[in-house]
């Protein structure tokens, strides 16, 4: 499965060439050689990107939890809502296909600036459709314009950054996604889900992320030559790492967009919820570190082996939850398990690729991602419309303890990478795979010493 991709924007390059056709640059020296000094500090040209995804994280976000829960307000099934899911993420997919076209013809500011418009259309255009059908179309669009618009940013970020503040960089865009994505989620119960108000917020966010990005002074970043890619080749390179990213998209996708549906059913109102998915994502956050730190030292697939574990073990506790404080506990670990899977897969992964296949291996985390998640929550939400809310969880209980079996089995078929070999453990976001090349340290990123 080849096709230009988004990764082709990030191809480990050794030089880039200035948008006003000046000489080449080696990229390893940072933005100072391309501007010889003349451009403002780097604080002051990442501060406007960085409010921009705040925005765009927050919003994006905001708005997976208010489409669940205002669908099912408006008496829509669970099916119905789990398939605004899956359609959200196939928009991913479109959009690590087609974003790189488009920003390579018309560049980065005005590729934001259109599917930042779209964002803001996608919500908005909620209030005055009919469910479902152009709810499920709105969904795929939403999905697609977030997706490219997270590409447009990383990869900006990535331009700006010099090897050594690369990691600085992710680090505080981390943040501001946390901070985001949790601050947001209590705008719910200020506004509620029933009313216009809350899709005005989320479409007037969206619509601001507009102004940082075209008041800002940076000019477009160079345009990377396009290629071809075998999206299938994280396969080949790490198989652990490839279905352990499906199965993430297959269990923390579902929860994502079905989850609202899950605690309204067990009857938990908006703060509740808001706090819920606050708790989750914080978790993730907290225990990156630790699992992280682990893995660097031991093979990574015990560190999965656990985390997938505990992530199934919450899971089965929050089946049988009835309680808010349970339910609250049960998610926080969950959360805290769950989510720093993706990076522990794609370390994995990195462990294994050889220089010249990091390309493959982002497009191949995001293309394997977005097909679990495409079609995780319209599974999930089968299974809740049959057996009831618990039975989400003894869904992702299956799966997280289905993949545990997995790595087990390859345990046995291949040796563990020496300790010299093995990369660094990076807290990745699942945005786009441009966030795979933000946290690579240039060039040399492929022969980084464990910590």
């Amino acid at each position: 499965m080849s096709s230009p991709s988004a990764a082709d924007l990030a191809r480990d390059d050794t030089s880039e060439i200035d948008p006003e056709g000046r000489a080449p640059v080696d990229a390893a020296q940072g933005p100072a050689a391309r501007t010889h000094g003349s451009s403002p500090p780097l604080l002051a040209r990442l501060v406007p990107l960085l409010i921009a995804a705040a925005l765009l994280l927050g919003a994006n976000g905001l708005a997976m939890t208010v489409v669940a829960v205002r669908g099912r307000e408006v008496g829509l099934s669970d099916t119905v809502i789990g398939l605004f899911g899956s359609a959200y993420y196939a928009g991913f997919i479109v959009a690590v296909l087609l974003a790189p076209l488009l920003i390579r013809r018309v560049g980065h500011i005005r590729v934001f600036a259109a599917l930042a418009s779209m964002s803001a259309m996608s919500v908005l255009l909620l209030l005055v459709s009919e469910p479902w059908v152009s709810w499920a179309v709105l969904r795929f669009a939403s999905g697609a314009a977030f997706c490219g618009t997270a590409m447009v940013l990383e990869s900006w970020l990535n331009t700006l950054a010099s090897n050594s503040e690369r990691g600085r960089i992710l680090s505080v865009y981390r943040i501001v996604d946390l901070g985001a994505v949790t601050g947001f989620q209590f705008l719910l119960p200020a506004f509620g889900a029933g009313g216009m108000e809350i899709l005005v917020v989320i479409g007037l966010l969206f619509c601001a992320a507009l102004i940082p990005v075209s008041l800002s002074r940076e000019n477009n970043p160079p345009k990377q030559s396009p290629g071809r890619i075998n999206y299938l080749a994280l396969w080949r390179i790490s198989p652990v790492a490839a279905v352990g990213v499906l199965t993430i998209g297959l269990t923390n996708g579902a929860f994502r967009t079905v989850g609202p549906v899950y605690a309204q059913a067990v009857g938990l109102d908006a703060e509740g919820l808001a706090l819920l998915i606050s708790l989750w994502v914080l978790a993730g956050a907290l225990f990156q570190y630790p699992l992280g730190w682990a893995s660097d030292r031991t093979d990574r697939r015990f560190v999965l082996i656990v985390a997938t574990v505990g992530a199934g073990t919450a899971c089965l506790f929050l089946s049988g939850a009835t309680l808010p404080a349970a339910i609250y506990v049960g998610g926080f670990l969950f959360g805290g398990f769950a989510l720093p899977l993706y990076s522990l897969s794609a370390a994995h992964a990195n462990d294994h690729a050889r220089a010249g296949q990091y390309v493959e291996l982002a497009a191949g985390l995001t293309l394997f991602f977005a097909l679990g998640a495409m079609t995780g929550p319209l599974l999930a939400s089968l299974v809740m419309d049959r057996f009831g809310p618990g039975a989400f969880f003894v869904y992702t209980a299956t799966l997280h303890l289905a993949f545990v079996g997995f790595v087990l089995m390859r345990l046995a078929k291949r040796s563990a990478v020496p300790a010299d070999r093995r990369k660094r453990f990076v807290w990745l976001l699942r945005t786009s795979p441009m966030i795979f090349r933000l946290a690579r340290s240039g060039r040399g990123a492929g022969r980084d010493r464990p910590r």
